[in-house]
């Protein structure tokens, strides 16, 4: 059974047992715009508890906020974790307060889907659709909106935005998403309200931002930010990159802000994550490390901007409450990027140790990117491309020849020695000096002497 499947087998349950019943939400939004929708919700009188009874002898009924009356209904044949496949009914509601900016503090079930959409974000995410006559059902002018490429929030902005303050980034991304404005009095609310943006748990605002990155429309997205004065309550390294000055003769297309909104440009829709946060943080710190020309035949300088930016990016990473996995791969990806300048210069066994960076497509596509989006300079990257093309997995991954153990029984005793000893016999092994066991052991007693019984 596929979502969309699942779906209408929810509706048509509602309604057999005299429910109303709408599909709402994004799907619809999305089905209005020919596009394939991620996920379907569904709009109910029915209670929760009325919910769990109608389905719990077909599938799994999952309570992930009942008391906001919500609940997931998912197909019992496949993982009632797979997102594409559940289903979110919920009933028809009315809120009232939100003392922690996200949740109602009272949630009062309605008896009408016309009150229900009252308390929903967005105009274009207020429609509701009939899945058995397609009619759609538009209480708040969402057609319009779609039909005029508007984001508007569903009554006051103003309460909109204070009931959940995500619902500021979420407009900043449907409009880059969809290439739409936002309405002049949803903008000003969220101008307004834009320091109180950081009330937004770290793990929500990663999400979002995530979702802003690799959707397509990541340049927009971070206009937009700018324009509504989020940017700097949420990410003020980013904001901090407007106005810094780079080398004319590196980068001819401006300053570090413009230079950064081109990789993003660049950035091709359902990107890696890591790739694309490493894209926005590779020169994070180049403000903090700014420096002007000196003399006469001087020229602007960012000394040790890759280190200072590498420990940016941890600590942005930290911040958002990033994993250890995909923080140690944007860290990478930062701390690495401008070592490609020098690979026509490296040793093949340096070579071959620098490709062997976790996801190297990653650093290969931030390269190509940074290049694409400043001196248009690409030598070097087709030099990698070749070098990737023209050797072998097995060599840039060779068994190594010597262990530790064979070093101890050359005589040397186990210590910090060790690791440099058969670090050396590996670049040897990696310049195509030595292939055997045999050849290391004679390579290791030329270089190195074990030290006296």
């Amino acid at each position: 059974m596929e979502a969309l499947d699942l779906a209408k087998h929810i509706d048509r349950t509602l309604k057999a047992a005299g429910h109303q019943a709408y599909f709402v939400g994004g799907s619809v939004r999305d089905l209005l715009l020919g596009r394939e929708p991620a996920d379907y919700d569904i709009a109910t009188d029915a209670t929760p508890d009325r919910v769990r009874d109608l389905f719990s002898g077909f599938s799994s009924v999952i309570d992930v906020g009942a008391k906001f009356g919500v609940m997931l209904v998912a197909d019992p044949e496949r993982n009632i974790e797979d997102p594409v496949l559940t289903v979110e009914v919920a009933t028809f509601r009315s809120d009232i307060g939100y003392s922690d900016g996200r949740h109602p503090d009272q949630v009062v079930y309605a008896s009408s889907a016309r009150e229900d959409v009252q308390r929903r974000d967005f105009t274009i995410n207020g429609l509701l659709l009939d899945a058995e006559t397609n009619e759609v059902l538009d209480y708040v002018g969402g057609r319009d909106d779609l039909r005029a490429g508007i984001i508007r929030a569903i009554g006051r902005p103003e309460v909109r935005f204070r009931e959940d303050k995500l619902r500021m980034l979420r407009a900043v991304r449907f409009a880059a998403r969809f290439g739409y404005t936002i309405e002049p009095e949803t903008m000003r609310a969220i101008q307004k309200l834009a320091l109180e943006i950081g009330q937004v748990s770290a793990e929500r605002l990663r999400d979002e931002f995530t979702k802003l990155l690799t959707e397509g429309a990541a340049r927009r997205g971070f206009e937009l930010l700018d324009e509504t004065h989020l940017l700097p309550h949420l990410l003020p390294e980013i904001a901090q990159m407007k106005g810094v000055e780079q080398p004319p003769q590196f980068h001819p297309e401006g300053d570090v802000w413009i230079h950064t909104l081109l990789m993003l440009e660049g950035l091709p829709p359902q990107s890696s994550p890591t790739l694309a946060w490493g894209v926005l943080l590779h020169d994070v710190g180049k403000p903090p490390t700014f420096s002007p020309p000196s003399g006469p035949s001087g020229r602007i300088r960012f000394d040790r901007h890759v280190e200072v930016g590498t420990r940016m990016a941890e600590q942005i990473c930290e911040r958002l409450r990033f994993s250890n996995d995909d923080t140690a791969q944007i860290a990478s990806l930062v701390a690495n990027h401008l070592r490609f300048k020098d690979v026509p210069q490296m040793k093949r066994s340096t070579l071959k140790r620098f490709v062997r960076l976790n996801r190297f497509e990653e650093h290969m596509e931030l390269h190509r990117l940074d290049c694409s989006s400043s001196h248009r300079n690409l030598e070097n990257y087709e030099f990698m491309r070749r070098f990737l093309a023209e050797t072998p997995p097995a060599e840039v991954r060779p068994v190594r020849l010597l262990t530790g153990d064979d070093l101890i029984g050359l005589g040397f005793r186990p210590g910090p020695k060790f690791k440099e000893i058969l670090e050396a016999a590996e670049d040897a092994q990696l310049e195509g000096n030595i292939s055997t066991r045999e050849d290391a052991v004679i390579w290791v007693r030329r270089y190195y002497r074990a030290p006296s019984p």
